[in-house]
């Protein structure tokens, strides 16, 4: 399919391959010589990823070049990284912004997801995988912490006993016990990985788009914000062409049968 008229310049990457249509983006890292380890330059063009997307929202799926998606944080920038950039965020901040994309983002996950590379699925909204992958957090035994989303993001996904599993005793899920658990929701072999993640966007593509950005902001909402975020939301939608003209075509082929 053609990239749309707005596509995101991408001449410049070095650390993803982008593929752009109307409805989606998919960004594939690539650093295979490093198992897609995450440095500087992948978080700078990943910062440039959302910025587009901010502006120009679509569903965004992630993955990984050969057969893995993305094993840590680059250990060699990582060693050299004193407290003014932890403080400064470097990964989290990153991660947070992908979270709050207008649309779904979808990570397909295949072999290795450890580390930042955990933190980076667990700020998508679905991950499907692989048979082989092995997702969790290897940070302690490093000396650090897991300090890009999981210590909280894992409790939230997983439950509290097995994030703490991960975070402190260095548990590595498989594919099969990820599904168990609903960290991912599907599991694929990996010629079918990247069919099954446009499976997922064409799904969500067939919803309306206002709807769905408006309902991902409403469930990321703070539970103190409810029920008046939701009424206000659906004030909003009430008033959409989209809603009488869905709601019609429903009445139509119901009437219709």
């Amino acid at each position: 399919m053609p990239q749309p008229d707005n596509a995101l310049e991408t001449s410049a990457f070095i650390a993803l391959l982008v593929t752009e249509t109307e409805d989606r983006m998919h960004v594939q890292l690539n650093r295979p010589d490093v198992r897609n380890a995450i440095d500087q330059q992948m978080i700078n063009e990943l910062h440039a990823v959302c910025a587009h997307l901010e502006d120009n929202p679509r569903t965004l799926i992630l993955s990984g070049a050969n057969g893995v998606f993305a094993s840590g944080a680059d250990i060699a920038q990582l060693r050299e990284r004193r407290r003014d950039d932890a403080l400064a965020g470097i990964n989290s901040t990153l991660f947070d912004r992908i979270s709050k994309l207008p649309m779904p983002v979808v990570a397909a996950l295949d072999g290795y997801a450890l580390g930042g590379g955990a933190e980076l699925a667990y700020a998508a909204d679905f991950r499907i995988a692989t048979p082989s992958v092995k997702i969790g957090n290897p940070e302690t035994g490093l000396g650090i912490l897991a300090a890009a989303g999981a210590s909280w993001r894992l409790k939230e996904l997983v439950g509290e006993p097995v994030a703490k599993e991960i975070l402190l005793a260095g548990r590595v899920l498989t594919a099969d016990e990820a599904l168990a658990l609903h960290l991912v929701t599907e599991v694929h072999e990996p010629g079918d990985l990247a069919d099954a993640a446009n499976a997922l966007a064409d799904r969500i593509g067939k919803q309306d788009p206002l709807a769905t950005r408006i309902t991902k902001s409403v469930f990321t909402a703070p539970a103190e914000s409810h029920p008046v975020i939701d009424q206000l939301a659906q004030a909003v939608l009430f008033e959409s062409e989209a809603k009488f003209d869905r709601m019609g075509k429903f009445l139509d082929r119901k009437k219709n049968k």
